[in-house]
């Protein structure tokens, strides 16, 4: 895949070759082209190089109150997690046109691949069923933003994109489950997987994407449905965690069992994001894109209990010890030690007046909130160019999601914590039994609060935290209020009662925030797009 990606990125700069990155051209329908499988796979590649991106992947973390981005990068994103934003937002504005390009583009494969004469029916019935899957995720990724979405399946006209209407969300998802559903069949297992395909939608996805779909849903049973299928069988392949926490996001370690399918980066496709949420003094930039306070407190100590919980050993003056293991592996903070990309090391400091002070707050580059993402640094780079690629399904979120719809049933038993939690907090280095044993006494909210907890420290950083706290309906609580930094005692910064750094306030509005605007641009140019509630 990443070979394939390379390919896209030269052809579309070669004068005479087919551009595949412009699918709203007639190239893919001419009678000149689907001459060929060869023909069939371009194709589907353009489709994969556009299933999504790190803008999102980065931005989608600083819509959520685990991240701050400072300044309109990242599409604006900053503007729609402080309220201040409308349809002409740049982040709103991109997405809506960026999904509906993915959607032409797989409906070009969908319409056209019984053109190719003679092509394979197995692999003629593989690439649809990828197409399907990425159209899929489009759809399921514009009805999670904006709701009701305009729907279709062909390839319509300009003149009919501008009348078409919109279709309720609940329609276009029951659409995307059922596709799912239907394109397993034709889909290979991991295990099936040829090395040159790595990278490629595989039966494994599909049902990912389906457990996410019905999370997203709260259908509870379809969650614990697909959760099994990849869980208590290898049927649909082989999945399992990858051993160590913080060596799962790094270049080597690409394509091991945990991972389920990424967003492929490499050759000529790369993105330069850690400049942004990396110390200056590692990235040679601004840190724009940083953790939040209110991160950094709902990660538990290392017997399990929540920071303000009584028997926490929590002390405020000396707050980073004795913390979940995969605090560390996440985020750097006032002392911090990080090798950096000549392979020296340097200790990280963020409290006013520290010396040096680039990296404290006092800095104007420096992090507004004292703390820094770690997860994702990819020290492999070139010139801050990663090719990492971006994990968008792993088996620890399968993991997660079978036990929230377990204990959600009221089906939460020593053994499903086994399975899933407890196997979670080992491989991260839990070593107390507090943390690591299932307590049959913890009432429902009690075992809510710790599914909730381990999904954000499990999966900070992976754009997912938007998603959780808008299904369990508590956006309006946790993103309408300021976002904190550290405690400081000293320097002239805005702060709360307890001395913690306000860099910004926040305004949720419930329900008109719970979704986008349908972006301005749309609207004027088709007259039977409605708009959401209070917009």
């Amino acid at each position: 895949m990443k070979k394939l990606l390379l390919i896209i990125l030269l052809a579309a700069g070669m004068s005479g070759c087919r551009k595949l990155d412009q699918p709203i051209t007639r190239e893919f329908t001419e009678t000149a082209y689907w001459r060929d499988s060869q023909d069939a796979l371009d194709a589907l590649t353009a489709c994969y190089e556009h299933l999504s991106k790190d803008d999102y992947f980065f931005g989608d973390e600083a819509l959520s109150d685990n991240a701050y981005n400072s300044g309109s990068g990242l599409l604006n994103v900053t503007s729609i997690s402080n309220g201040g934003y409308d349809g002409s937002n740049a982040r709103v504005k991109d997405t809506w046109g960026y999904y509906f390009t993915t959607i032409r583009r797989c409906n070009t494969v969908t319409a056209n691949a019984d053109r190719v004469p003679g092509m394979d029916s197995t692999l003629k019935r593989r690439i649809v069923a990828e197409a399907r899957f990425i159209r899929a995720y489009a759809y399921f990724q514009l009805t999670a933003w904006y709701g009701d979405v305009p729907f279709y399946t062909d390839l319509i006209s300009i003149e009919q994109s501008r009348v078409i209407a919109r279709t309720d969300k609940n329609t276009v998802q029951q659409f995307v489950l059922q596709e799912l559903a239907d394109i397993q069949k034709d889909l290979p297992t991991n295990t099936q997987l040829a090395e040159k395909d790595r990278g490629r939608v595989t039966r494994g996805a599909a049902i990912a994407l389906s457990a996410r779909v019905h999370l997203f849903r709260s259908e509870w049973p379809g969650v614990v449905s697909d959760c099994e299928l990849l869980i208590n069988t290898t049927e649909n392949g082989v999945y399992s965690l990858f051993p160590s926490y913080s060596n799962l996001f790094t270049v080597a370690n690409e394509y091991n069992p945990e991972v389920i399918m990424d967003l492929q980066y490499g050759g000529g496709r790369t993105y330069d994001k850690q400049r942004q949420f990396l110390p200056q003094t590692i990235a040679a930039l601004r840190s724009v894109l940083v953790p939040t306070q209110d991160l950094v407190n709902d990660y538990v100590m290392g017997n399990g209990k929540g920071i303000n919980e009584a028997g926490s050993g929590y002390v405020e003056s000396n707050p980073y010890v004795n913390r979940d293991p995969r605090f560390e592996a996440t985020i750097l903070h006032h002392g911090s030690i990080v090798t950096d990309f000549n392979g020296a090391q340097q200790t990280i400091l963020t409290q006013p007046g520290s010396v040096p002070a680039t990296n404290s707050v006092d800095d104007q580059g420096a992090s507004p909130t004292g703390y820094y993402f770690y997860k994702y640094y990819d020290r492999s780079a070139t010139n801050y160019q990663s090719g990492l690629n971006l994990i968008l399904f792993r088996y620890a979120d399968i993991l997660l999601m079978y036990a929230e719809a377990k204990m959600e049933q009221g089906q939460l038993s020593a053994a499903i914590w086994n399975q899933t939690v407890r196997a979670l907090r080992v491989r991260a280095g839990f070593t107390d039994a507090s943390a690591t044993e299932f307590n049959a006494a913890w009432t429902a909210d009690q075992q809510r609060t710790i599914i909730r907890r381990e999904r954000r420290a499990e999966l900070t950083f992976e754009g997912l935290r938007i998603f959780d706290i808008r299904r369990w309906k508590i956006a309006d609580q946790v993103l309408n209020k300021p976002v904190r930094g550290i405690k400081v005692t000293s320097g002239s910064f805005n702060k709360d009662a307890n001395g913690y750094i306000i860099v910004e306030n926040r305004l949720f509005t419930d329900p008109k925030h719970n979704l986008w605007p349908v972006p301005t641009f749309e609207r004027d140019q088709n007259k039977n797009l409605s708009q959401n509630q209070d917009w």
